[in-house]
């Protein structure tokens, strides 16, 4: 399974015109950037139309308008909204965590987690800062996945292979905005 993974894209996935070929499509929040319900529709209608044969995403701190939705109705039986909920696509078990949502939902057997937050301490660093979750953190440690997927911190783009887990930053704008157009493609 090819999944390729975007975050942080603030607005401007309009741009995103060359993204790489795969099976499953997951952005890991922030696709907007003042958070209201006409960015977010932009951004559904845009997602539903990428050629992906399934298509996930989770809130960011700048989706505020669906911080505190269940559900979204009328989405495409393809297109998954992993608002504290999962998926198993092909038998693989994705998990989404909304963002500043409690962990304790995480299930104890994932393969791939998706948050918007980095656990603390991994690619986290953004603005000389530490912007993780221990909260995070600790679960991946108890869980185990085998991939966790997020974004949040800009600065920190990248992927660091742990003892059981690879951990996969893909904030694909900078801290003044700018579109980097890098996308990330991996395979499980």
């Amino acid at each position: 399974m090819r999944i390729v993974q975007i975050s942080d894209t603030h607005g401007l996935h309009h741009r995103l015109t060359d993204l790489p070929a795969g099976d499953v499509l997951v952005h890991c929040g922030d696709f907007c950037n003042q958070g209201d319900a006409d960015e977010a529709l932009d951004f559904i209608n845009w997602f539903i139309e990428q050629p992906y044969s399934h298509k996930l995403f989770v809130t960011g701190n700048h989706d505020t308008c669906l911080w505190d939705a269940e559900g979204i109705e009328d989405l495409p039986k393809n297109v998954h909204f992993l608002q504290d909920r999962g998926v198993v696509i092909d038998g693989v078990s994705f998990f989404g965590l909304g963002c500043y949502h409690c962990t304790n939902c995480i299930p104890d057997k994932v393969d791939v987690l998706v948050t918007h937050e980095p656990p603390e301490g991994i690619l986290d660093v953004s603005n000389k800062k530490h912007w993780g979750s221990i909260d995070i953190l600790q679960k991946v440690l108890k869980t185990t996945p085998k991939y966790h997927l997020f974004g949040h911190a800009h600065e920190a783009y990248g992927i660091l292979r742990g003892n059981s887990t690879v951990f996969s930053n893909a904030a694909l704008t900078d801290n003044s905005g700018k579109l980097l157009f890098q996308t990330r493609l991996l395979e499980i």
